[in-house]
């Protein structure tokens, strides 16, 4: 008997991100791979629609990797009874108004983060995907990186003892564009189109704090336009208006306290582009996109300060490397898995479109904190 076949419409991939991780390294391979085991241990295979504003861009993206349907009227797709998810990794600032519209149409929705502009939107998205009967998820692939699922290992081994602090380091050099092409596009740095790196990075923040080490209770922040001048893709000036760096205190449940600061104006003195320091009674980690560090109570060494002298300690190489356990699959596509198994079989997923509005309360959180220079707290939206 021929496997079902799942139609999936994918709105905004012809960006490098959508391209690389969800279409080609998620539902491209799980094509390839025969579909998506299903618990019974039947299979659900995928068919991608790709949907877009630029018909050449469709076109050509469509002819690259071998997938037959692509549209730039999204009206028409989520008409179309063949079609079962709705996918949205366009600008944050299309988002709201094409899930809303997926919802009127009973489609099942999966989105990139943030789920909407501003908390009001997001929150309501989930009252309406939940009234509908639509089953959502949001994009949280770090949790699903190799180096962090070392450190969730870790936690769930007790190795630290009684969670003490976690401490962040995220960004790199982002070029302004006129000497040499950013890595980034332009809107990114324009508050007017949704940009800044508070309502990009603190929704990662938030799910990893959650989903690792507990609830967000409070956030202190601060949030910075340190580079004021950037230049576009076609290479004119223009005034940055988004906020390029923050720092950010947050305060867990439970009584852990996080420290990260996420820059796009900083260069890189690091082993990766992203890492976390988590210090307990029993031990502490780092971790970072691939790898994980440990250093138990045991083996902790006795610095002593002396400025007058060259410091004796090799601190680095006094760490152990926290071995694979095997070897993971690329975050973005595990985490589709999972959804495609929710929606055809009912299987817990539980980073929805509630659990995508607090990381846009967080986002909206920080940035009253900038403005105000007061702690703000975060009051529940739904279960945890």
């Amino acid at each position: 008997m021929d496997e079902p076949v799942l139609g999936i419409a994918m709105n905004g991939v012809t960006g490098r991100m959508g391209t690389r991780q969800h279409l080609i390294r998620s539902i491209l391979a799980i094509r390839e791979a025969g579909g998506v085991v299903l618990p019974d241990g039947s299979r659900v295979q995928v068919e991608p629609i790709l949907v877009g504003r630029t018909e050449q861009k469709l076109r050509d993206l469509a002819a690259a990797h071998k997938v037959e349907r692509w549209s730039t009227d999204l009206d028409e797709v989520l008409a179309d009874p063949s079609v079962a998810i709705y996918f949205d990794a366009q600008v944050t600032s299309a988002r709201e108004a094409a899930v809303r519209k997926a919802i009127a149409a009973g489609k099942h929705i999966y989105a990139e983060k943030p789920t909407a502009t501003s908390l009001a939107g997001a929150v309501e998205l989930a009252k309406l995907a939940e009234a509908a009967g639509v089953r959502t998820g949001v994009v949280q692939d770090k949790l699903f990186l190799p180096g962090l699922l070392k450190l969730k290992r870790l936690i769930d081994g007790g190795f630290f003892g009684r969670i003490l602090s976690v401490r962040g380091e995220f960004g790199y050099w982002v070029f302004e564009g006129d000497w040499q092409t950013a890595q980034r596009p332009s809107w990114n740095y324009r508050a007017e189109d949704g940009g800044g790196i508070v309502v990009d990075m603190f929704p990662h923040w938030h799910y990893l704090l959650e989903g690792l080490f507990g609830r967000v209770d409070a956030v202190t922040a601060r949030a910075v336009t340190h580079i004021q001048q950037r230049w576009d893709e076609r290479g004119e000036a223009y005034a940055a208006t988004a906020d390029d760096s923050a720092y950010g205190i947050f305060e867990l449940a439970g009584g852990v306290v996080a420290s990260i600061n996420s820059s796009w104006s900083v260069r890189v003195f690091r082993d990766e582009l992203v890492e976390f320091q988590v210090d307990g009674t029993e031990g502490s980690a780092v971790a970072g996109l691939r790898r994980c560090r440990i250093q138990h109570r045991a083996t902790t060494p006795m610095p002593v300060w002396d400025p007058d002298v060259a410091e004796p300690q090799p601190f680095r190489s006094q760490w152990q490397e926290v071995p694979d356990n095997g070897f993971p699959d690329n975050g973005f596509r595990v985490q589709w898995e999972r959804f495609i198994r929710h929606v055809v079989a009912g299987t817990p997923f539980p980073h929805d479109f509630m659990a995508g509005a607090r990381g846009v309360q967080l986002a909206e959180a920080g940035l009253e904190s900038s403005r105000t220079g007061c702690r703000v707290e975060l009051p529940e939206l739904g279960a945890q």
